[in-house]
């Protein structure tokens, strides 16, 4: 989430529309209480409105545990890669992910490219760091629940990305549907997954879709808008999206209310309540966090 800000600044320059978001890493247990079936990894999105999410600390807190988790796992994966004859430091893996970014597999990918091990990226993911490949290691990741729970609780658009990637998409689309999912993909740069629309249909959800492109050097990575989504897709999206994104600019604005020591209006604010009940707020403020978002 870091980097909305600086994304929404360059949007200005061009005909974009920037919707903040951020790809959560979790993981799914069959909860039939049998025993039965695998853990598996899942990935939940997060769309945001342009004021990004209502409880911004608590997103925050919840990422840096999964970031902190992250050192943890990187670790793991070269020990794995280690006993596979592929020796890699750390060091040169957080070198190669910049300066107080959690290392994930990307980054260990492009440190066996530069060590020589592999070819490319590609051949890197598809040998040895896939979902339970011979170098895959989990981190402290959360339950899939808990993340929709999170981004329901904090204004956000919850959709599963990549469903088709998954061992058994129908049990994990239903438990995440009864936390709150919003929508799953259905579309990628190949074209809709057969199964993957009438599992929307069944349980209600938004078909979306996306290219995954994660920016790494390999002509084989789909391109940015590489997805055909449809625009009665987009339309149903924004759709559900609005009174979500609404409802967290009012608690935003109820939040940043709260900070002031009087509502009358003397020290900087003046409240007013719509039949709408939208609150509109007149800043003049000194404080610099209030006064520094200039959409206020």
């Amino acid at each position: 989430m870091a980097g909305v800000p600086e994304a929404v600044e360059a949007a200005k320059r061009h005909p974009i529309r920037i919707i903040p978001g951020v790809e959560i890493s979790a993981v799914h247990s069959p909860s039939d209480g049998s025993g039965s079936g695998a853990e598996e990894p899942v990935h939940i999105l997060a769309y945001y409105g342009s004021w990004g999410p209502a409880r911004p600390q608590e997103l925050e807190r919840f990422l840096a545990g999964i970031r902190e988790g992250r050192y943890a796992r990187a670790n793991e994966m070269l020990l794995k890669l280690g006993g596979l004859g592929m020796p890699i430091k750390l060091e040169d893996v957080c070198k190669i992910a910049g300066n107080g970014v959690a290392p994930g597999r990307l980054h260990v990918a492009r440190a066996m490219v530069d060590a020589g091990f592999v070819e490319d990226l590609r051949q890197a993911f598809s040998r040895y760091l896939y979902d339970g490949g011979p170098a895959y290691a989990t981190g402290s990741e959360p339950t899939g629940e808990s993340v929709v729970q999170l981004v329901c609780r904090t204004g956000g658009v919850t959709v599963l990305a990549h469903p088709w990637t998954l061992k058994n998409p129908g049990a994990v689309i239903k438990n995440l549907k009864a936390a709150g999912l919003h929508g799953i993909e259905v579309y990628r740069s190949d074209g809709k997954v057969s199964g993957l629309s009438d599992l929307a249909d069944t349980y209600e959800l938004l078909k979306l879709g996306g290219s995954d492109f994660h920016g790494r050097d390999d002509k084989e990575e789909p391109d940015v808008g590489s997805v055909d989504l449809p625009v009665l897709s987009v339309f149903k999206f924004l759709e559900i999206a609005k009174p979500i994104w609404h409802n967290a600019i009012k608690e935003i604005f109820a939040s940043m209310s709260e900070r002031t020591t009087d509502l009358n209006g003397s020290n900087g604010f003046r409240r007013i309540c719509s039949a709408g009940d939208f609150c509109i707020l007149r800043l003049s403020s000194e404080d610099p966090d209030l006064t520094s978002a200039s959409e206020v």
